[in-house]
């Protein structure tokens, strides 16, 4: 059976977000349900979360709930293939190129931001 610091040690994700309408940050473990927590700065609600998490672990033992392990990432590649319009596919290497890095590179970069807009 695993121990408290045997979950403290596990990699579970965080996820941080900035609360624009109340200031401060947003933090929360995806793996953990529930397991949510802020602060001022991203500074103090990373510290926050890490109390969160060991608070939320401990009342799982309390109360005989399952904890679940952070989600494996073994099953995903980084690598997937996307057929795109030769128009697209030109615009993207001209915008690389300004940029000085590769397509592949500029892709990563767009589609990253792309998703930190979806994901407050």
């Amino acid at each position: 059976m695993k121990t408290l610091s045997d979950y403290m040690e596990m990699p579970y994700r965080m996820e941080v977000v900035e609360d624009k309408e109340e200031g401060g940050f947003v933090v929360s473990y995806p793996d953990l349900p529930g397991c949510i927590t802020c602060g001022t700065t991203v500074e103090s609600a990373v510290a926050n979360a890490l109390d969160a998490k060991k608070e939320w672990i401990e009342v799982a033992f309390e109360e005989g709930i399952t904890i679940p392990e952070p989600d494996d990432l073994k099953e995903y590649s980084g690598q997937f293939k996307l057929r795109i319009p030769r128009s697209l596919h030109r615009i993207l290497t001209e915008h690389s190129k300004r940029e000085g890095i590769s397509m592949n590179q500029y892709c990563v970069f767009l589609l990253s931001r792309n998703d930190a807009v979806y994901t407050k």
